[in-house]
């Protein structure tokens, strides 16, 4: 029979600084390879493999027939929580009916839950204006490529449509939306003026991109409109004359009251407070499809929270903040404002503390909470813990980017109520005692999603750090081989400059191990004579 004394008195030291500086190597690998999963993916490698592959496998098809009859109940469970107290839940998503574009990255779940949906940003800002001065200043791209290709296909989709077939300047424009040069497109915008001086998405891309202050933007977008209400009365008076006349005039009025919009918010930045006013309240009269991508009221609120005029705020508030519609930061966050702005100036938490809240303290908090739980990442953007950037020209709703583009434009309103980033300060970290598991129920939304991680990280520029929520551990796999690669380090170490005592070490430990089975090969040789094992090994 095997000796294992015989064997374990035959290695040498070497063979255990060999054995343990290997085995330190090969944890090492994987450790590092499970930091870089985690850091680039959110979750660990060995525990995706375990869940997706191997579990399925032990498992067999009792798994495969849980989830069949489990996937009917499921869509039922979601639908009839999507019409209950989900009434913000259309914010986290909400609204596939809303024209927010599908990223790679977002898709709903096979439950019906809403999950990610990339919105353009209603504040979004002029590239060459302001962007551009940007990188001028920093030598750092504010943009990414997926957020500048995701306008691109929006501009397509507006500005273009089958009627431009066979027409060179609107070919060209085509084309130049997807340029990534922005000189190329440019250029390409002068060479579609050049063919047809009435082509207004060629003077919505030199307002865009070319002008380097707003009010060169605001002179090329007056010629623009110009240009867009002669090319609309044109083709409303032939919209009934088949699918191409009536594409037409959907195109010339998506251009014009784009430009109007964009004229809106240079008038904003001029600080033509109540002319940009009066334009946005025009423009939230409009029916056309487009007007729901643009979201719009969010513009009207921001404009009236810088006049002040805080009672028009409540009217839009009223309007907008119902539970059939999609919620955004700006809606929850301004009401939250609102609220605020009555008890703030008074608020003290040591007095709060020891009172307790009045009925108007109560219903600001809740507000607060209300606002935290539709997007946890804006309170650090408000109290300047986190520093800000600017802004992408799309935003995923409650996620990082929505944060920073609200608390960009909205940061100077909650300074201007005083007491309020004090208010919310005090109570805005309360709200997750309320969600213990925010991934798995919601309070007053939907469960938070959890593709937002993704999604802003290709949304936001490479030196954003972005906001991750609920905040994730590392997960044990990592934990387990940095100690398995610390503790292999370290016997080899030792084993390297005490070869003796650890060789005797080594070997008592490997004793101890073997005991047990030497014991019970023991008892089973007590049970069964060795020379009948000698003949069952021979049959």
């Amino acid at each position: 029979m095997w000796d294992s004394s015989m064997f374990l008195s035959t290695l040498t030291p070497k063979f255990y600084v060999a054995l343990t500086g290997t085995s330190s190597l090969i944890s090492g690998l994987i450790l590092i390879f499970e930091w870089w999963y985690f850091r680039k993916y959110g979750t660990s490698f060995i525990e995706q493999v375990s869940i997706n592959h191997i579990s399925p496998w032990i498992n067999g098809n009792d798994v495969q027939s849980e989830n069949g009859s489990g996937s009917s109940s499921s869509s039922g469970s979601s639908n009839s929580s999507s019409n209950g107290a989900g009434g913000g839940g259309g914010g986290a998503a909400g609204g596939g009916a809303n024209g927010g574009t599908n990223s790679n990255s977002n898709s709903t779940t096979s439950s019906g839950t809403p999950e990610c949906k990339v919105w353009r940003n209603p504040l979004n800002l002029f590239r060459g204006a302001e962007y551009q001065r940007f990188f001028w200043a920093t030598s750092k791209e504010p943009l990414t490529y997926y957020d500048m290709n995701l306008s691109a296909q929006d501009h397509q989709t507006f500005f273009t449509c089958e009627g431009d077939a066979r027409k060179e300047e609107y070919e060209i424009m085509q084309t130049a939306w997807r340029e990534r040069n922005p000189m190329q497109r440019i250029k390409s915008a002068h060479n579609a003026l050049e063919i047809n001086a009435e082509c207004a998405p060629a003077y919505i891309l030199l307002a865009e991109e070319e002008a380097m202050t707003i009010l060169e933007a605001e002179k090329i977008l007056k010629t623009a409109l110009k240009v867009a209400e002669i090319n609309y009365r044109k083709s409303q008076a032939t919209q009934h004359q088949g699918a191409i006349a009536d594409g037409v005039h959907r195109r010339d009025t998506n251009v014009l009251i784009y430009i109007k919009r964009r004229l809106a918010m240079c008038a904003r930045k001029l600080g033509k407070l109540k002319e940009a006013a009066k334009m946005f309240r025009d423009l939230t009269k409009e029916i056309p499809s487009i007007m729901s991508v643009l979201n719009i009221h969010e513009n009207l609120i921001e404009t009236l929270l810088e006049m002040q005029a805080y009672a028009d705020c409540h009217a839009i508030l009223a309007k907008y903040d119902d539970i059939s519609l999609p919620k955004s930061a700006t809606i929850c966050y301004t009401a939250a404002l609102l609220k605020a702005r009555a008890v703030a100036d008074k608020f003290s938490p040591d007095i709060a503390s020891k009172r307790g809240l009045s009925p108007a303290e109560m219903s600001a908090v809740e507000a607060i909470h209300r606002a935290v739980e539709f997007n946890p990442h804006v309170p650090k953007y408000l109290l300047e813990t986190k520093p800000l950037i600017l802004p992408p020209e799309h935003i995923l709703k409650r996620g990082d980017s929505e944060a920073l583009a609200y608390a960009f434009f909205h940061l100077k309103h909650w300074k201007q109520v005083e007491g309020a980033l004090n208010l919310l300060h005090c109570t805005w970290e309360g709200t997750f005692r309320m969600l213990p598991y925010p991934l798995e129920r919601g309070h007053l939304f939907y469960p938070y999603p959890t593709c937002t991680e993704c999604a802003d990280r290709e949304l936001l520029p490479a030196f954003h750090e972005v906001s991750v929520y609920p905040k994730k551990e590392l997960p044990f796999f990592i934990l387990f081989t940095a100690g398995l690669c610390s503790f292999t380090a370290l016997l080899a170490l030792l084993t390297h400059q005490y070869p003796e005592p650890m060789g005797l070490l080594a070997q008592t430990v490997l004793t101890w191990i073997l005991y047990p089975i030497q014991l019970l090969k023991e008892r089973i040789e007590a049970f069964w004579p060795c020379n009948l094992l000698q003949q069952l090994s021979r049959v």
